[in-house]
């Protein structure tokens, strides 16, 4: 994605900012939160410390992620997705049998409170009135409408469209038509955390109210180790406590799965950013030996720091995972989504509305999320001291008006500056997508020069390296004997077979009706849970 813009706008500022700001998000959001959820999982099955439950969690990860890269990766996440589909449905049926049925089961939330409250408010423990609808008030409700359909949109347009860990797969299928029928696949999926998770962990706070939904910070401390609240533990405590042994177990593999599928993807694509967008700047000279090397010493870094920032999360939003993640991305990710939807959509915008626009933009989200953390999110037993001006607008609402002020920055600054030639933007905009003609980029892309200090043209006898060498290459990915050379002729073919994006009329009439029919089922669950 950062190539994408130095070939749209030219300049090495925006790609470099991008890569950046990137892998800060992969820290605050992605990998803290996943590492923190899997310790959760541990700390509840076998009673461990949860940063003893990260190192082992990591220890794992970090294995088959280092060793093995994007291919790794894509062939556990099949198989562990087939094994996290088939669990969540076991486990949903006996959570489902165990209250009664889903009339028994919405009768049953609304009197879930905890047995001790003290002298807390009770709209603090008790279920929220509008706990069965999606679309919720305004002004009073947890996720106002507004914030849901159009904030939750912003975000959504960043990670499905143009985030690294997502793009990066959709990159690596063999043609167009793989790559709409793998979004369409992950949009079936998408519909099913309802019901296997959401409904699960609701039920979790009937059978066990006064873990789950416990309000007075000591008991919560007791239960999960966090005084804000012990939400987080809904799912990994009925799986603990509900399940006979086998299932228990197999439950447990998959929940950890889940979450080893998801950082394996966040490490790969990390690495990626970092080798590829700000080492090579920094060492232009570098062969790929060299860079494969540095991306896996940066994955140990980008370990580290998370495991740093697993205190934040606990804390943040009331201790309430989705509500950190959502936050956060509400913040940062805004001005990304606008750079990419107008320089896709509006050939108009130029280098200088981009950058400033992400510039501005993450100094208004960076003052938000500064002031919060320094006054802390608080609970509803302990309200934060946070300004009203600063942290009372809801976060999804602050994310639309970050995204309209994003907007209005870049195409000011745009149309206040010099425009950038068709000839530059061929196939690189939506107005310009069916273009033949040769673009010409706007400068050459300098960054990574094939210096392979390994090929030259020498002939030389091969050693046999010693075990230890064998041992580093093999952790390091690195292959044991050269690739062999391509002809020109060669990679110019290969370069029209990875640039094709023709469809066979069958399996793209086939892709685009299943597209449709996603739609009507998204909008009929909508309606029906709205």
């Amino acid at each position: 994605m950062p190539e994408y813009l130095k070939r749209r706008f030219g300049g090495h500022r925006i790609r470099i900012y991008l890569s950046v700001l990137s892998l800060f998000l992969y820290v605050f959001t992605k990998i803290s939160a996943d590492m923190f959820s899997g310790a959760i999982f541990i700390n509840q099955a076998l009673g461990l410390n949860i940063y003893l439950a990260v190192i082992m969690l990591l220890s794992i990860t970090a294995l088959y992620t280092v060793t093995g890269g994007l291919a790794a990766v894509i062939y556990t996440d099949t198989l562990q997705t087939i094994i996290m589909v088939v669990g969540s449905f076991i486990l949903m049926g006996f959570a489902f049998n165990e209250v009664g049925g889903y009339e028994q089961f919405q009768e049953r939330y609304m009197e879930a409170v905890p047995s001790m409250t003290g002298n807390i408010s009770a709209s603090c423990y008790e279920p929220r009135a509008d706990s069965f609808h999606i679309f919720r008030n305004a002004i009073t409700g947890d996720l106002p409408w507004p914030g849901l359909v159009f904030g939750l949109t912003i975000q959504a347009t960043w990670y499905w469209c143009t985030d690294q860990v997502i793009v990066q797969r959709c990159l690596s299928a063999k043609n167009l038509s793989h790559v709409k029928a793998g979004c369409i696949l992950c949009g079936y999926l998408k519909l099913l955390p309802m019901f296997l998770m959401v409904f699960p962990g609701m039920i979790s706070r009937i059978l066990y109210p006064d873990e789950v939904a416990c309000v007075e910070p000591e008991l919560c401390e007791k239960y999960c180790g966090a005084s804000v609240g012990c939400t987080n533990i809904a799912y990994p405590k009925l799986v603990v406590d509900l399940m006979p042994n086998g299932l228990r177990g197999l439950m447990l593999s998959v929940m950890m799965a889940s979450l080893m599928s998801s950082l394996t993807s966040i490490f790969n694509s990390a690495s990626t950013l970092f080798t590829m967008d700000i080492y090579t700047k920094i060492r232009q000279s570098a062969n790929e030996k060299e860079l494969m090397i540095a991306g896996r010493v940066f994955i140990l870094v980008l370990i580290g720091v998370s495991i740093a920032w697993i205190p934040v999360v606990q804390s943040a939003q009331s201790g309430q995972l989705f509500d950190y993640i959502q936050s956060i991305t509400s913040y940062l990710t805004p001005p990304i989504a606008a750079v990419f939807l107008l320089a896709i959509f509006c050939k108009r915008v130029n280098e200088a509305g981009a950058f400033y626009g992400l510039t501005i933009g993450l100094l208004v989200g960076l003052s938000r999320m500064i002031a919060e953390f320094a006054y802390g999110t608080g609970s509803c037993a302990n309200p934060t001291n946070c300004p009203t001006i600063i942290c009372g607008v809801h976060y999804l609402y602050f994310s639309i008006i970050l995204f309209v002020v994003s907007c209005i920055i870049i195409l000011g600054i745009s149309l206040m500056t010099k425009p950038i030639a068709d000839k530059h933007l061929y196939r690189l905009c939506w107005s310009l997508r069916n273009s033949t003609e040769k673009r010409v980029d706007l400068e050459k892309d300098d960054w990574v020069q094939n210096n392979d200090t390994d090929s030259l043209e020498l002939e030389e006898p091969e050693e046999d390296p010693s075990f230890c060498k064998k041992a580093v290459m093999l952790f390091c990915g690195l292959e044991q004997k050269n690739a062999p050379k391509l002809s020109p002729e060669e990679q110019a073919e290969l370069q029209k077979k990875l640039t094709d994006t023709s469809e066979k009329p069958l399996w793209r009439n086939i892709v685009n009706a299943n597209a449709i029919i996603l739609l009507c089922v998204a909008v009929f669950f909508h309606g029906f849970y709205g």
